[in-house]
């Protein structure tokens, strides 16, 4: 049973939500915000960052330099299929994709979404907890050391939590305060 491993695991599921909540539209354009997209490009499904440059030149618009010009179609069609509520616009190479404003309503939605990305990583999190329990007891420790071990994994998952509760704190501020 290593604390190690364990802590590793937690913090795992800690950056996956971190990771998650970068995808989540907040009305600034990102690069994060086209992370999460695939490009249908020569027969095989490649992230964004392999077919172009993606680049931030104003706060509301989001540019992709596609490097093949016979991908400008393929990476049009994708940002418009990753029902990001983005509108993209060819010019050339070049794709200009304007991140357009908030509306209360999808504010909400996307709290809603943060919410529930943050209770995945909780549930992950105490899985993590669940297993090492399981292994503890497996261990056949003597009482007192066993209950030590216990007290230390509880700590780590609450300690996790609670780094789980901030991140969606942060990124409902983000949200709302936009």
């Amino acid at each position: 049973m290593n604390l190690d491993q364990v802590k590793q695991r937690m913090e795992g599921a800690v950056d996956a939500l971190r990771k998650e909540f970068s995808g989540l539209r907040t009305g600034r354009a990102s690069t994060s915000l086209l992370d999460n997209i695939s490009v249908d490009a020569y027969g095989s499904m490649m992230p964004m960052n392999q077919v172009g440059t993606v680049g931030v030149p104003e706060p509301r618009l989001l540019t992709v330099q596609v490097w093949d010009k016979g991908l400008v179609k393929n990476v049009e069609k994708a940002i418009r299929d990753a029902n990001l509520g983005l509108n993209p616009q060819p010019d050339g190479q070049l794709i200009r994709v304007p991140v357009p404003e908030l509306s209360q309503e999808r504010r909400q939605e996307l709290a809603k979404i943060a919410g529930k990305y943050a209770e995945t990583g909780r549930i992950a999190v105490r899985n993590v907890r669940r297993d090492a329990m399981d292994e503890l007891k497996k261990a056949k420790l003597p009482e007192d050391e066993q209950k030590g071990q216990s007290e230390k994994i509880q700590k780590l998952t609450d300690e996790t939590i609670k780094k789980i509760d901030d991140a969606l704190a942060a990124k409902e501020k983000e949200i709302s305060h936009i």
